[in-house]
């Protein structure tokens, strides 16, 4: 049975210069306080059986069904499905704030890496794209060796160099270059307009690619905590503007909680799975709540066609 997992301080984790050791680290607090692995990767649950060839692990080989058919037959995973995770990294400007000693851009990298190391624990394909307002980086879904370690470098670049975004996520053209069928983590703190999104959602759906939008919001924005006159500059935009806290923090949450519902909005209507991630969780919660997530709706795919029957 699942557990939950062992916290690992996150401000001391931040504080870490190597992003493949903050990995590990989170990796290490996911695993501790676990009886047994529950979430054996998001592909590695056993689906049927498949005829023995050469070449095939025999480790997996059913010697039960071997003695009643006198036929050699492995288990077969639904990793061999060839699923592949693109994850899709926001490196614009606004990713840059942070009000806890690091950024939501530190934060994102931090657990896109995590998620990395899990896949590649897993056997399973990773990739990285990095975006702005265009496509900086990209990096395809493999998993070969040397894979994990490519990643943390374009995410540690991406770390160093945010630049600012444009008024829409580049998810059409990047939708043209991601051809395969693909699990797509989305990680943004969607501090823009959302005209487009749910067009574009929309056309990556109907790529077939399943989405997983992570909605990454500092607690200072999500509370607005703040209660001396100051002036307050646009991450995007360059734009300052003085305000009063206390008069405006009525009307801030107010157009805050109707962007959050729009932006909920559209990820139901286009079949995203939308995960609001406050950069204060730590990061192993956030992974343990995803792929818990992920067993649940694999379970439920696996039993849809028998309730049909």
């Amino acid at each position: 049975m699942a557990s939950a997992p062992s916290n690992v301080d996150l401000a001391a984790l931040m504080r870490v210069r190597s992003l493949e050791l903050r990995a590990r680290l989170v990796m290490e607090g996911f695993w501790k306080g676990m009886h047994r692995s529950p979430l054996h990767g998001f592909s590695a649950e056993f689906s049927e059986y498949r005829q023995y060839v050469v070449g095939d692990d025999p480790r997996f080989i059913d010697w039960k069904v071997m003695a009643r058919s006198d036929r050699s037959y492995v288990k077969k995973f639904e990793e061999e499905t060839n699923l592949r995770c693109q994850l899709l990294l926001d490196a614009s400007s606004s990713m840059a704030y942070g009000s806890a000693g690091f950024s939501k851009l530190d934060y994102a990298a931090t657990l896109g890496a995590t998620l990395g190391l899990f896949l590649k624990e897993q056997g399973d394909a990773a990739g990285l794209t990095v975006f702005d307002e265009k496509i900086r980086d990209h990096l395809p879904a493999q998993a070969r060796s040397g894979q994990w370690h490519a990643l943390l470098v374009n995410l540690q670049k991406a770390v160093s160099s945010p630049v600012a975004g444009g008024p829409r996520l580049p998810l059409r053209p990047l939708g043209e270059m991601i051809r395969r069928r693909a699990l797509l983590v989305l990680m943004s703190d969607f501090l823009m307009p959302l005209n487009g999104l749910d067009q574009d959602l929309g056309l990556l759906g109907a790529m077939q690619h399943d989405v997983v939008v992570f909605h990454l919001m500092d607690p200072a924005e999500l509370d607005f905590p703040f209660t001396e006159g100051a002036q307050f500059t646009d991450a995007e935009t360059g734009r300052q503007l003085l305000l009063e806290p206390m008069t405006a923090r009525a009307s801030y949450l107010k157009r805050l909680n109707a962007h959050l519902e729009q932006l909920r909005g559209i990820c139901a209507r286009q079949g995203a799975e939308y995960r609001l991630i406050r950069t204060d969780t730590p990061l192993e919660k956030d992974l343990f709540d995803f792929l818990h997530a992920r067993r649940h709706l694999a379970a439920r795919h696996r039993a849809a066609p028998r309730r049909a029957a």
